[in-house]
């Protein structure tokens, strides 16, 4: 098949937003989602992420190996909606309207739209710190800067944002692997693996750390793979993101647990700093400095981008409009970068902790949505989706879907007794010795309640419908 040439430089500035992506402007090959996703992942934040399961009690060697499998298992579910982009051409919680509704999917937009000034706050604290001793500046000057980079490489869109994410990639190899290297130089690293028993809970936690990590990616996923050709395969859009998103977490996550069990409390205290410290001399650690910047922006961008994406969402849910001007859409990059900063600069001291109660509440309402989109894109509706009714409250998908709603509140509440939280843990979770599995509960109950009712009430279109304009006339598509 002879591939559209890419629409203008890495510095040309996206038009598209919400609407579907026409083939004139498809491009690309599923490798663009290996280095995105592995760039994306090869960052400070999931270091921090992996050496939470240590801080938190679990041996280093054991959570590993549960890291390993929450990436795993999350990274399936991740890369099946990233495998939905290129047939749809549609950003991912767009076409949650399918099994929402129109108005409908307002509820978990909300909520994804919170996960994204979250991450991006967070994010914005440790670049921010990474940013302030390279400059030799206050910390605070360095989050605003960063907020700046953010907006620039959101603002100009989708091809520059795979750009920083090759970059990332290769930085990130170089980096983290030299920091690994570093690590075993400097400490015993053998003497503080294996030094505990398997433990349950602890090894639970590190599971739902891993996946609830790859599942967070799922809302946003697609926006990166619908400007692939139809034609792509799905399968090799899957391999390409599963292998891309795993393989870049797991390698930061393990090098987290690792650092987390040599260092005691000098990690917990000062992530950025250890970590510069564990660099060595300083022209190195300036350089691993500006390793954390490029790997933080790469996904800090993500949530700039993905959620602007899901405010111009929700907005059009109410005023039925599918497009805005360039102006517009730059405006809603600004605001919600501006939020999250705002946060990030007043982010409580305690990171560590809040940001592992954040990760696993997150997991409480992601899962649900996850588990109705893919049940019903796979399994209900067989992967046809009329588009043009997507945008049409009047439309085949209506306003509100009490079959995907009411299975999401379901899928939401099931999951209390088996929370552990730091404000809550549930009766069933005490019985369990505190192992948190409300994430699989989640998944499997809420798919196991949608499937047979969706079966019964959905009304999908018998083939693909696509917007005119969307394809070009005289041209064949393959199925």
């Amino acid at each position: 098949m002879k591939q559209q040439a890419p629409p203008g430089p890495p510095s040309a500035v996206e038009r598209r937003t919400i609407d579907v992506i026409p083939d004139a402007e498809r491009h690309g090959s599923p490798r663009s989602q290996f280095t995105l996703w592995f760039g994306a992942n090869m960052q400070i934040t999931a270091i921090v992420d992996g050496a939470l399961a240590v801080v938190f009690g679990a041996d280093a060697l054991w959570a590993i190996v549960a890291l390993l499998i929450g990436n795993v298992l999350g990274g399936i579910v991740m890369a099946l909606h990233s495998a939905q982009g290129p047939r749809l051409g549609l950003p991912q919680m767009i076409s949650s309207r399918a099994q929402f509704g129109v108005l409908g999917a307002v509820v978990p937009l909300v909520l994804v739209v919170l996960m994204y000034l979250g991450f991006a706050a967070t994010g914005s604290v440790l670049a921010g710190q990474a940013l302030a001793r390279i400059l030799h500046v206050p910390a605070t000057a360095g989050i605003l800067l960063f907020g700046v980079l953010t907006v620039v490489v959101a603002v100009t869109g989708y091809r520059l944002i795979h750009t920083v994410g090759r970059i990332a990639t290769v930085m990130g190899v170089l980096g983290l692997g030299y920091l690994l290297i570093a690590l075993f130089t400097k400490y015993d690293v053998g003497s503080v693996v294996g030094v505990k028993g398997f433990e349950a809970p602890t090894f639970l936690l590190a599971v739902g750390l891993g996946a609830g990590w790859q599942l967070t990616f799922g809302p946003y996923v697609a926006d990166y793979s619908r400007y692939l050709p139809r034609e792509t395969s799905e399968r090799s859009t899957f391999w390409a993101t599963f292998a891309g998103s795993v393989i870049g977490s797991q390698w930061a996550m393990t090098l987290g647990a690792l650092i987390a069990a040599v260092s005691g409390d000098a990690f917990v205290g000062d992530q950025v700093g250890f970590v510069g410290e564990l660099a060595g001399p300083a022209a190195v650690a300036l350089l691993v400095y500006l390793v954390i910047v490029v790997g933080k922006l790469t996904v800090n961008t993500l949530n700039a981008y993905g959620g602007f994406m899901c405010v111009l969402t929700t907005v059009t849910a109410f005023n039925g409009r599918s497009r805005v001007s360039p102006a517009a859409r730059a405006w809603y990059i600004v605001g919600f970068t501006a939020v999250s900063i705002v946060v990030a600069v007043v982010a409580s001291a305690d990171f560590l902790a809040n940001f592992k109660n954040f990760v696993l509440l997150l997991l409480m309402v992601f899962t649900p949505w996850s588990a109705i989109n893919l049940t019903d894109y796979y399994l209900v509706s067989k992967e046809r989706v009329d588009i043009p009714a997507l945008y049409d409250p009047a439309g085949r998908y209506r306003r509100w879907n009490v079959t995907a709603l009411v299975s999401y509140a379901f899928g939401v509440v099931i999951q209390i007794p088996f929370l552990a939280q730091a404000l809550y843990t549930g009766p069933i979770t005490d019985l369990l010795g505190g192992a948190d599995i409300s994430w699989i509960v989640g998944l499997v109950a809420t798919a196991a309640l949608y499937y047979p009712w969706a079966r019964r009430t959905a009304n999908p279109p018998a083939a693909m419908v696509y917007p005119s304009e969307a394809t070009p006339p005289m041209r064949r598509l393959s199925s």
